[in-house]
């Protein structure tokens, strides 16, 4: 008797199905009138960065919170390639927002733990709602490789946890198990931090004598935290990918109506060279985003290796573009009021946000048998 032959591996779906651009179309209307860049610009220098109209729009009016939430809790049983959408058009707008910490990686940990009733279920309906945010009270460059919980139990500081600030539920990972934390409860202090990026704000979390409620043990918990951070890494790959196609696409327009010795100073060959490269960077990096975005969506075992994979690459890309973007604008590049200065923040930020590039590469190598870099 034969073996049966063994099924090849599914070819990952790269392009944009009809839905999916509709929902991006809708993202984009939605930024273009609440979150131009003079008002993302105005909003770093306010005390509250984030516009609620904005985030009750994109959560509920759009109903982008609830993607990655089944129907049946509350959400729109969506998956992560719409969620890529989503974020795509956060990281062109560099909108102020905590889609990838609540409305992802807080919400595909609390999905972790398989739990259709109870207090993780009530929370993950509320998050899909809009209601409320949550962020995972770990810190923002932590890599889905390797993850220990920061704190012993209910007791001691977490830095440079992204959106804590203006969260209303953290999830802290302790070596107990995982425990859903009330951010205005007394017993915890959440302590602004000066970011590079002002449009995504980090935090000092700080608990003594808190008192949350237990979600799952220890070794539910470091499954659950190790996913909602793949899922994050993954997604996160999406926003770097909007953001460089936005600095390219403005590098284009800019230097092909700035003129210079009565000519464009796109025309100049060495300049339409550095656009082509970076224009191949791009396109590179769009691949490999929705490369780990159809992975994430479909379950697929090589998923880490396609979330490293991205991360490696794309984080790269977005820091460049956003370089390329500054210099080619010349002295308006430079100037405040100009967002391209934004942009290079966040990308700056993101290529440190769960693992670096030098992380990813190291697991791409693991997971795929081959020497360390």
């Amino acid at each position: 008797m034969t073996a049966p032959a063994q099924q090849p591996p599914a070819t990952p779906d790269l392009l944009y199905s009809r839905d999916e651009e509709d929902l991006r179309a809708a993202v984009r209307a939605l930024l273009a009138d609440r979150a131009d860049a003079p008002t993302v610009i105005a909003a770093t220098e306010a005390d509250t960065p984030y516009d609620q109209r904005l985030w009750s729009s994109l959560a509920t009016g759009i109903g982008a919170a609830g993607l990655l939430v089944p129907e049946k809790l509350g959400g729109q049983g969506a998956s992560h390639r719409e969620a890529a959408v989503v974020l795509e058009e956060l990281g062109r707008a560099v909108a102020p927002a905590p889609y990838l910490t609540s409305s992802v990686v807080a919400t595909e940990t609390l999905l972790a733990l398989g739990a259709e009733d109870g207090p993780a279920a009530a929370l993950l309906g509320e998050l899909a709602s809009g209601a409320r945010t949550a962020v995972l009270a770990v810190p923002f460059a932590t890599s889905p490789a390797g993850v220990d919980a920061p704190l012993a139990s209910l007791d001691g500081t977490v830095r440079g946890v992204a959106d804590a600030a203006v969260a209303d539920v953290l999830l802290v990972p302790t070596a107990e198990g995982l425990y859903a934390v009330g951010a205005a409860d007394p017993g915890v202090a959440v302590q602004p931090l000066v970011p590079l990026d002002l449009t995504r704000p980090l935090a000092a979390v700080t608990l003594s004598g808190a008192v949350g409620t237990l979600l799952a043990n220890a070794d539910a918990s470091a499954t659950a935290v190790r996913r909602g951070l793949l899922a994050g890494a993954g997604l996160l790959a999406s926003e770097q990918l909007g953001l460089a196609e936005w600095c390219l696409t403005e590098t284009v327009r800019y230097t092909r109506e700035r003129h210079q010795f009565n000519r464009p100073v796109g025309s100049f060959q060495s300049l339409k060279h550095r656009m082509a490269q970076l224009w191949l960077e791009v396109v590179s990096a769009r691949a490999a985003a929705r490369n780990a975005a159809d992975a994430l969506a479909t379950g697929s075992p090589d998923a880490p290796l396609a979330v490293a994979v991205a991360q490696a690459y794309c984080s790269g890309v977005a820091v460049h573009a956003a370089e390329e973007c500054v210099q080619l604008h010349g002295g308006i590049g430079m100037t405040w009021e100009h967002p391209a200065h934004l942009y290079l923040k966040r990308a700056k930020a993101d290529s440190i946000a769960y693992g670096t590039a030098g992380r990813h590469r190291r697991t791409v190598a693991e997971l795929a048998e081959l020497p360390a870099p």
